[in-house]
């Protein structure tokens, strides 16, 4: 069976910047380790016939015409940011 460890678990929850409780995690892990093991059932099936998709679905008319508008001001754009610099996101190093 595929599945998900608790450190992999915390490495997202830490880049998704989430306090997760050890009961959330276990949670979390048996949840993600069961869509994985689902997700690798298609390698189970024979695909040589089908051809490669962007999208499973016929779509047309996607592309909608640029149209001008007002600008968001600085403000407005760095409202949920959890930091910054002046005019600048202010990330964590790597």
């Amino acid at each position: 069976m595929a599945g998900i460890s608790r450190d992999e678990v915390l490495h997202v929850a830490r880049l998704a910047r989430l306090e997760l409780t050890d009961e959330e995690v276990g949670r979390f892990q048996e949840q993600l380790s069961a869509i994985i093991e689902a997700i690798s059932k298609v390698s189970e099936l024979d695909l040589a016939d089908v051809p490669p998709t962007a999208h499973p679905l016929e779509i047309a008319n996607t592309w909608a015409e640029d149209e001008p508008h007002e600008c968001l001001s600085h403000d407005e754009a760095f409202a949920n940011a959890p930091d910054r610099d002046d005019d600048y996101f202010r990330v964590p190093p790597a």
